[in-house]
């Protein structure tokens, strides 16, 4: 279960929030790009899916970032649900060979799957960062990342 902080937008480093593009745009650029939600520049992932320890700009402590199963989950929900029928259109409208589904048809969906997992990824990482989600029980590791006291701001569920 998750829970909402009060304040919702992100504290940037050296970008101001009048120049700061909306939530929405911050949370797609930076997920895209795989930057840092905080400052925008820091690099968000140490390998192809792997979250970094921490940004190497701001020095933001990534431990907050639990995207779990979620990518894999909006990439087969949004791109493999969608070809799968498309494939299965291709199968009853021309009835190939089953060749031509694993020449053809096997490696979409498998490239349509798998490239979309980092930026999705980077995307649910910004928007718990810049929405300041939190699961029930990590009030504490919220205050410690923020800074402040451990009783302080934390959510109703600890």
């Amino acid at each position: 279960m998750l829970h909402l902080m009060d304040d919702p937008s992100p504290e940037p480093t050296d970008t101001t929030l009048a120049t700061r593009p909306s939530p929405f745009k911050w949370i797609v650029r930076c997920g895209v790009k795989g930057r840092c939600p905080r400052c925008g520049e820091g690099r968000l992932f140490a390998s192809w899916l792997k979250i970094a320890p921490k940004c190497d700009r701001c020095g933001l402590d990534y431990r907050f970032a639990a995207a779990d199963d979620g990518p894999a989950f909006f990439s087969l929900c949004i791109i493999a649900l969608p070809l799968t029928f498309v494939v299965v259109w291709i199968q009853v409208a021309f009835d190939p060979p089953a060749w031509v589904h694993l020449v053809t048809s096997l490696p979409l969906m498998v490239a349509g799957c798998l490239l979309p997992l980092r930026p999705i990824k980077g995307c649910l990482v910004a928007s718990q960062y810049v929405n300041r989600a939190q699961e029930a029980g990590t009030g504490g590791l919220w205050a410690k990342l923020e800074g402040r006291d451990g009783d302080a701001g934390g959510s109703s569920f600890d």
